[in-house]
Protein backbone atom coordinates (compact mmCIF):
# COMPACT_ATOMS: atom_id res chain seq x y z
CA UNK A 1 0.00 0.00 0.00
CA UNK A 2 0.97 3.53 -1.00
CA UNK A 3 1.76 6.21 1.64
CA UNK A 4 -1.25 8.75 1.52
CA UNK A 5 0.79 11.86 2.07
CA UNK A 6 -0.15 13.57 -1.20
CA UNK A 7 -3.00 13.45 -1.11
CA UNK A 8 -2.95 16.50 0.86
CA UNK A 9 -1.33 18.64 -2.02
CA UNK A 10 -2.85 20.91 -3.96
CA UNK A 11 -2.38 18.35 -6.81
CA UNK A 12 -4.27 15.68 -4.27
CA UNK A 13 -7.32 18.25 -3.08
CA UNK A 14 -7.87 19.21 -6.33
CA UNK A 15 -8.78 15.53 -7.25
CA UNK A 16 -10.34 14.96 -4.17
CA UNK A 17 -12.84 17.77 -4.95
CA UNK A 18 -13.55 16.86 -8.48
CA UNK A 19 -14.35 12.93 -7.35
CA UNK A 20 -16.58 14.47 -4.59
CA UNK A 21 -18.56 16.17 -7.49
CA UNK A 22 -18.54 13.51 -10.00
CA UNK A 23 -20.09 11.56 -6.81
CA UNK A 24 -22.62 14.04 -5.94
CA UNK A 25 -23.80 14.21 -9.46
CA UNK A 26 -23.74 10.78 -9.50
CA UNK A 27 -21.51 10.32 -12.43
CA UNK A 28 -19.25 7.75 -10.44
CA UNK A 29 -19.93 5.52 -7.03
CA UNK A 30 -17.76 6.15 -4.31
CA UNK A 31 -15.90 2.75 -4.70
CA UNK A 32 -14.70 4.06 -7.87
CA UNK A 33 -13.69 7.13 -6.20
CA UNK A 34 -11.61 5.24 -3.97
CA UNK A 35 -9.89 2.87 -6.41
CA UNK A 36 -8.73 6.83 -8.10
CA UNK A 37 -7.67 7.84 -5.00
CA UNK A 38 -5.28 4.38 -4.37
CA UNK A 39 -4.15 4.70 -7.94
CA UNK A 40 -2.94 8.52 -6.97
CA UNK A 41 -1.53 7.15 -4.73
CA UNK A 42 0.40 4.84 -6.24
CA UNK A 43 1.16 6.80 -8.91
CA UNK A 44 2.41 9.96 -7.13
CA UNK A 45 4.71 7.88 -4.86
CA UNK A 46 6.08 5.61 -7.83
CA UNK A 47 6.74 8.91 -10.10
CA UNK A 48 8.40 11.08 -7.18
CA UNK A 49 10.84 7.67 -6.30
CA UNK A 50 12.01 7.21 -9.88
CA UNK A 51 11.47 10.78 -11.57
CA UNK A 52 12.81 13.30 -9.13
CA UNK A 53 16.51 13.77 -8.69
CA UNK A 54 16.87 17.37 -7.38
CA UNK A 55 18.64 17.73 -3.92
CA UNK A 56 18.23 20.41 -1.65
CA UNK A 57 20.12 21.11 1.50
CA UNK A 58 18.69 23.08 4.19
CA UNK A 59 19.96 23.81 7.72
CA UNK A 60 17.81 24.84 10.80
CA UNK A 61 17.18 24.15 14.32
CA UNK A 62 15.74 21.11 15.45
CA UNK A 63 12.76 21.79 17.74
CA UNK A 64 11.02 18.36 18.09
CA UNK A 65 11.72 14.76 16.60
CA UNK A 66 9.91 11.48 16.71
CA UNK A 67 9.66 7.97 15.13
CA UNK A 68 6.71 6.06 15.09
CA UNK A 69 5.09 3.38 12.74
CA UNK A 70 8.35 3.70 10.40
CA UNK A 71 8.05 7.43 10.18
CA UNK A 72 10.46 10.45 10.91
CA UNK A 73 9.04 13.30 12.11
CA UNK A 74 10.93 16.53 12.43
CA UNK A 75 9.96 20.12 13.35
CA UNK A 76 12.59 23.07 12.62
CA UNK A 77 12.73 26.57 13.17
CA UNK A 78 14.50 29.40 11.45
CA UNK A 79 15.30 26.85 8.33
CA UNK A 80 17.24 27.95 5.61
CA UNK A 81 16.88 25.70 2.30
CA UNK A 82 19.84 25.88 -0.98
CA UNK A 83 19.47 24.82 -4.10
CA UNK A 84 22.40 25.31 -6.39
CA UNK A 85 21.29 29.15 -6.95
CA UNK A 86 18.29 29.34 -4.93
CA UNK A 87 18.39 30.30 -0.98
CA UNK A 88 14.50 30.44 0.69
CA UNK A 89 14.02 31.03 4.46
CA UNK A 90 11.38 29.76 6.07
CA UNK A 91 10.43 30.52 10.28
CA UNK A 92 9.29 26.52 10.62
CA UNK A 93 9.39 23.69 8.65
CA UNK A 94 7.81 20.22 9.46
CA UNK A 95 8.97 17.15 7.68
CA UNK A 96 7.52 13.71 7.36
CA UNK A 97 10.01 11.25 6.00
CA UNK A 98 8.14 7.82 5.53
CA UNK A 99 10.56 4.80 4.69
CA UNK A 100 9.72 2.69 1.38
CA UNK A 101 10.83 -0.01 0.17
CA UNK A 102 14.43 1.43 -1.39
CA UNK A 103 13.21 5.12 -1.17
CA UNK A 104 12.52 7.58 1.57
CA UNK A 105 9.60 9.70 0.54
CA UNK A 106 9.53 13.25 2.42
CA UNK A 107 6.87 15.68 2.80
CA UNK A 108 7.50 19.12 3.51
CA UNK A 109 4.99 20.95 5.22
CA UNK A 110 5.88 25.01 5.19
CA UNK A 111 5.03 27.40 8.59
CA UNK A 112 1.59 27.96 6.82
CA UNK A 113 0.40 24.33 7.65
CA UNK A 114 1.79 24.12 11.04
Amino acid sequence: MAYQLYRNTTLGNSLQESLDELIQSQQITPQLALQVLLQFDKAINAALAQRVRNRVNFRGSLNTYRFCDNVWTFVLNDVEFREVTELIKVDKVKIVACDGKTFAYIYLYSNTHL
